[in-house]
């Protein structure tokens, strides 16, 4: 198996046992008949705190978790593979943003707000925009792949249907916006072309010619200063 193989299931790995994960908890709730809906996220009460963390576990149909799952796979794969050593804050930080910020600002009424598909729009808005903020060949081709298969998901962030938490979609959207930004100057770097190299070097070398005096000032004893600072009941 080549390395770059082995790589490909590496990343492959954490989003399986994720969408493995929510099958489970959907084989309980449906074929067990055990309830989990009230984990979901009832905005702005104390009951539904705990959804900020359980809500994108727990779906309310089989379809519903069905259409979740092969993004999920596709994008949070993409995700580990392209931005590897800050793929697991990027995943924690959209999941944790996204649910709190459904808690404070989603509809309520005795809706509970549940599903992954706010983890969803946090991966699709993160691999765009992280191209665009990156300036990186490479990863604009990612934007553009998202651009292009997924620019249908745009519907969902505006209330066009009740039974659907357009809430989510839209706080899961801005937090992997934030994300893009945040880090946009973490994980993979732009490659360098020579003839930029041979420009910084053309630079360095016309400043010297231009600053002869330069030498002189670098001889001289220099004093430095140190300092040590320290988410209607039954509806998605």
């Amino acid at each position: 198996m080549t390395s770059e193989r082995k790589r490909i299931l590496l990343d492959l790995l954490f989003p399986s046992v994720f969408v493995a994960i929510l099958w489970i908890i959907q084989f309980v709730q449906v074929y067990l008949h055990v309830p989990l809906n009230e984990f979901g996220i009832y905005p702005r009460s104390l009951r539904g705190l705990p959804g900020i963390l359980l809500s994108p576990l727990i779906h309310g149909s089989n379809n519903h978790l069905l259409s979740n799952s092969l993004p999920l796979l596709i994008l949070g794969t993409m995700m580990f593979y392209f931005y590897r050593g800050i793929s697991f804050r990027i995943f924690f930080w959209i999941y944790l943003m996204t649910g709190l910020w459904v808690w404070a600002g989603a509809r309520g009424g005795g809706a509970y707000h549940l599903g992954a598909s706010g983890l969803i729009y946090g991966f699709v808005s993160f691999l765009f925009f992280a191209g665009i903020f990156r300036k990186d060949p490479r990863l604009l081709r990612i934007s553009l792949f998202v651009l292009i298969f997924y620019n249908g998901l745009v519907w969902g962030v505006f209330p066009l249907v009740d039974s659907i938490s357009w809430e989510s979609h839209l706080l899961g959207s801005l937090s992997g916006i934030l994300c893009a930004w945040y880090f946009r100057k973490e994980g993979p770097v732009r490659e360098r072309y020579s003839w930029e190299n041979e420009s910084d070097e053309d630079d360095d070398s016309g400043e010297e010619e231009d600053n002869p005096e330069q030498e002189e000032e670098k001889q001289e004893p220099t004093h430095l200063r140190v300092q040590y600072v320290f988410k209607p009941r039954n509806k998605s």
